[in-house]
């Protein structure tokens, strides 16, 4: 068997790996990428962030022009879901990004190879694809190969009516009841989804408290919200089991009656994707966790094997592994890169939208630092109000000695877009003497983040 010679490969083609490997390739690298799927980009391409934000822009549409385009002086007689061309839309939306991928390689002239890798020692892979097996060289090796949805004991997974995110992405109908087993993200996302297409959503947590990881305060503020939409929440539920019995699907929750319905979603956390990578053939131990420990520069404790995104564990989103890509990158050629681990922003998609960076009050009591405070309603916001999109919030948590802003989290309209002035901020030292001196637009969303910097000096104007 031949070997092909690349001075880089990537193993996985998700947001972590392509973008490693095509800022390794800017960087003057021969790079190639071993993807097993027939479509590049990952999880989050293919079956995760896209599609999934795909759906919930149409269904808050519809949800909408059922409910709130009469407030605005639009009334709208017979409106109906076409659930077909929804799912359609949203397959053509990941077609034409995974197809941009295969352009952007073509452009950096990166080597793509389809089947799966597996690390065979002295800087080796092997491609294991339908028609045979390729050899390939590299002096330097990354694995990228993301995450799966984590399983829960007791529940058994068909794929349809039992299944995990990918399933609930594709439902072919509406379901009568959707259960849904985790009160993250990617569990209150899809079940925001549906619960606005029409379904009835329960949505099962095993804490007392949904969105773990937020702020309280805003996870609290959100709970309500999805509550006044329609979306049953039951916490402290400890699932026992969960499976198809006869036409209906059966629910088994510790000390609590059983929940009968029609579809369950499983969205437990995502658990790292390491199996058949050999591993054990270059002397890579996984820690206790699952994840493969690194060092810097993101290398493993194999010789020229590095490993970045959801298998090294933290936060398990793809622009914390697009930095972690680019910074394997130009750390590789350059010999320096960085990644702000304490200033990647979270975002919940959700209506209102929920998006976070920094640290929590919860984080912040804990480690007994002492901090001010800033709150904003959006209720005073003009913008907001012409939007009819009032309900939320904007705080800022500052540090109390130096004003050096700690932390910033939002629950309202576009707060995804919003949180990217923040994390701008902190990633340049900045107090929230400096974001209440800052000039923004006036009517805009934006200056709820002002108002909120000001308001932790107690000297918010419009509050």
């Amino acid at each position: 068997m031949s070997t092909t010679k690349h001075d880089l490969v990537v193993i996985g083609a998700g947001p972590g790996g392509y973008v490693a490997a095509i800022r390794a390739a800017q960087l003057g690298l021969d790079v190639a990428v071993v993807e097993r799927e027939s479509a590049l980009g990952g999880t989050c391409l293919r079956i995760g962030c896209i599609p999934s934000k795909a759906l919930l822009e149409s269904s808050e549409r519809y949800w909408a022009a059922r409910n709130e385009f009469a407030a605005h002086g639009v009334k709208m007689a017979g409106v109906k879901l076409d659930l077909t061309a929804m799912l359609k839309r949203k397959k053509r939306i990941v077609e034409d990004l995974t197809r941009g991928i295969e352009g952007l390689f073509r452009k950096n002239k990166i080597t793509r190879y389809a089947g799966q890798g597996r690390l065979l020692g002295n800087g080796r892979i092997g491609v294991k694809a339908k028609d045979g097996m390729t050899e390939l060289q590299a002096g330097v090796i990354l694995i990228a190969t993301g995450s799966t949805p984590a399983p829960l004991p007791g529940v058994e997974l068909d794929g349809g009516h039992v299944g995990t995110s990918t399933d609930a992405l594709s439902y072919a109908t509406v379901p009568r009841h959707l259960v849904v087993i985790g009160a993250g993200y990617i569990g209150l996302e899809l079940g925001s989804v549906w619960n606005r297409l029409g379904a009835r959503v329960t949505v099962l947590e095993y804490l007392d408290r949904i969105l773990p990881g937020m702020d309280a305060e805003i996870a609290a503020e959100a709970k309500k919200l999805f509550e006044k939409q329609g979306i049953k929440l039951r916490l402290k539920a400890n699932v026992k089991s969960a499976g198809r019995k006869a036409r209906q699907c059966v629910v088994e929750i510790e000390g609590q009656k059983r929940l009968t319905c029609d579809r369950v979603l499983v969205a437990v956390g995502r658990v790292p994707r390491t199996k058949d990578l050999g591993l054990e053939k270059v002397g890579i131990e996984l820690d206790k966790k699952g994840y493969i420990p690194v060092r810097e520069g993101f290398a493993t404790s194999a010789k020229g094997v590095h490993a970045i995104g959801d298998v090294i564990g933290g936060a398990m989103l793809a622009h914390k592994a697009e930095e972690e890509g680019m910074a394997f990158a130009e750390q590789l050629v350059n010999g320096h890169g960085y990644v702000n681990y304490s200033t990647i922003p979270s975002v919940v998609y959700t209506h209102p939208e929920i998006a976070s960076v920094g640290r929590t009050e919860e984080d912040l009591r804990e480690a007994k630092t002492e901090y001010r405070k800033g709150v904003f309603p959006l209720r005073a916001n003009g913008r907001a109000l012409a939007m009819g999109a009032t309900e939320g919030k904007v705080k800022v948590l500052a540090e109390a000695r130096t004003d050096r802003i700690l932390g910033v989290h939002v629950i309202g309209a576009r707060a995804g877009d919003l949180i990217a002035e923040a994390v701008a901020a902190m990633n340049f030292g900045a107090s929230a003497e400096d974001l209440a001196r800052t000039c923004h637009a006036h009517p805009t969303l934006a200056e709820s983040i002002r108002e909120a910097a000001l308001a932790v000096d107690d000297r918010s104007i419009h509050s």
